[in-house]
């Protein structure tokens, strides 16, 4: 099998689930840490809302510029979005889902279930970021160029 098929095909929230359901079935099978409920709560709601904002932000920042908010299709992008939370990351949408998948391990309470964000990262890192920056490159040449110099992929 050619991996180079599974590029810019799975949209990114359908991956962040699969890997969501993978960690909860782990923790199905697996002992889990013991830590109070409440303290286990509170800091996985604390972490998924940086996540939501971050992802939120991405997205509010695409309808502002009016540009593709469709990972499948980084070709069809019609503006090269570089503020507001495009100053911190090249990649919000993406960092909000590694923050949520985070926020599910501490609530799990469940060391393996930490495998699962950066399965995340690099499933994402390969077939869904390189392939759209490459795009953006044939797109946007050197002004995307610069972008990339000025502002990191992850955080």
């Amino acid at each position: 099998m050619n991996l180079r098929t599974l590029e810019l095909k799975i949209p990114p929230p359908a991956v962040a689930v699969l890997v969501a359901l993978l960690m909860w079935g782990v923790s199905r099978a697996t002992p889990t840490w013991e830590f109070p409920v409440l303290a286990r709560g509170a800091v996985a709601l604390v972490v998924a809302v940086i996540g939501v904002t971050f992802s939120a932000s991405g997205f509010i920042a695409f309808r502002h510029a009016k540009t593709t908010i469709n990972p499948r299709t980084p070709e069809a992008a019609s503006s090269l979005v570089s503020s507001g939370v495009y100053r911190i990351t090249r990649n919000p949408m993406y960092v909000g889902l590694l923050f949520v998948l985070l926020a599910w391990a501490v609530f799990l309470s469940l060391g393996w279930a930490l495998v699962g964000p950066p399965v995340f990262v690099a499933y994402i890192q390969l077939f869904q970021i390189t392939p759209e920056e490459k795009a953006l490159s044939a797109l946007f040449g050197t002004e995307y160029s610069a972008y990339k110099v000025r502002v990191r992929r992850w955080l």
